[in-house]
């Protein structure tokens, strides 16, 4: 009983040495985890289910999800109508923009840079239509609301009257 009792008391006073040899341990985190930079775009992580503001419809699922090391976001859309497409978005502390990616099985290709304007997350680069062979100047907006809902508002330039349009106004509530 008593080298249980000297036992129990031994590892009572090791414990906190443990603890903090357990914390030493951890790996340090990256860049991507300690620069405010990197975490401007948290507000659209999550589950999504989206409605057209145009129509009030709902029209797809989207995924957003911060990968390898919290350096990279995800995205991953799922339309109701099968359109499918994928987003790889990344902070440069370089130059202090963000940059996205996106490609999808509808024959497009986005790529677009940019940073958070008045709040907002702006982003402005080029569309590509591959079937056509075209280009346009192209936008897209993504507005944190009051309720934690997300608008995203995209853009497209058209030269023929010299202004933006509208390409798709969404809005995005958590599943």
């Amino acid at each position: 009983m008593k080298s249980t009792i000297t036992l129990a008391a031994t590892m009572l006073a090791l414990l906190p040495t443990l603890a903090t040899n357990a914390q030493d341990n951890a790996p340090p985190k990256t860049v991507c985890q300690t620069d405010p930079g990197f975490r401007q775009f948290d507000f659209w992580l999550g589950d999504w289910k989206v409605t057209d503001n145009a129509t009030g419809k709902y029209v797809g699922n989207n995924k957003i999800t911060a990968i390898e090391g919290e350096c990279v976001v995800l995205e991953e859309w799922t339309g109701l109508e099968g359109s499918t497409g994928k987003s790889v978005n990344y902070y440069n502390p370089v130059n202090g923009k963000w940059r996205q990616l996106w490609l999808s099985a509808g024959a497009y290709a986005i790529d677009y840079e940019g940073g958070i304007k008045d709040g907002k997350m702006v982003l402005e680069g080029t569309i590509w239509y591959y079937a056509a062979k075209k280009e346009f100047p192209f936008r897209g907006t993504w507005t944190p609301n009051e309720d934690g809902s997300v608008r995203q508002y995209f853009e497209q330039f058209d030269p023929s009257d010299n202004s933006w349009k509208a390409w798709a106004d969404g809005t995005y509530v958590k599943s």
